[in-house]
């Protein structure tokens, strides 16, 4: 093996275990301090376009909604940066390819027993956690994001909304 497929491959090594350290750093904090106590009052969000719903803090500002009614965007008072953002949109059948579709693993389920993908993406400034759901030719879309530093105080409230998804 050549000298630049070691170093490739040592290079890749290292990379997998600074991401899969830095993944575990985040999740190990994860408490939800300050935003998470049974004094928490919730609203539902309901979206008559696509009826899905969900929970979010009542004290959380509504953005305003698109014109076309597929979504919606609530916004923490105490962090601008901290939002929770959920739209669907039908798929046109030409995007539609069943073998791409066999592909997505579902690693996620929600109360209602909907099952789909959710994600996390760490980036040094925003860390999200998205959901998506796919039921016919609509997909069905849920993301919680906050600033990378405070994710781990948001990811115990985030992930309960998402449990708490739902399709009429």
């Amino acid at each position: 093996m050549s000298t630049a497929v070691k170093t490739c491959k040592l290079r890749q090594v290292i990379s997998l275990l600074v991401s899969g350290v830095g993944t575990a750093i985040i999740f190990s904090g994860c408490s939800a301090n300050g935003f998470w106590s049974s004094a928490q009052k919730w609203e539902t969000y309901r979206n008559p376009r696509y009826g899905f719903e969900f929970p979010y803090p009542s004290h959380w500002t509504s953005l305003a909604s698109p014109d076309n009614n597929d979504g919606v965007t609530f916004v923490a008072l105490q962090n601008q940066n901290t939002v929770i953002r959920a739209w669907a949109a039908k798929e046109l059948p030409e995007l539609q390819n069943p073998e791409t579709l066999k592909q997505i693993d579902h690693n996620f389920e929600t109360v209602q027993g909907l099952s789909g993908l959710m994600v996390i993406e760490v980036n040094p400034q925003i860390t999200s956690m998205k959901l998506t759901i796919t039921q016919g030719q609509v997909k069905y879309y849920w993301q919680g994001q906050t600033n990378s530093k405070e994710f781990k105080d948001h990811y115990r409230l985030f992930y309960y909304i998402a449990t708490q998804y739902k399709i009429r």
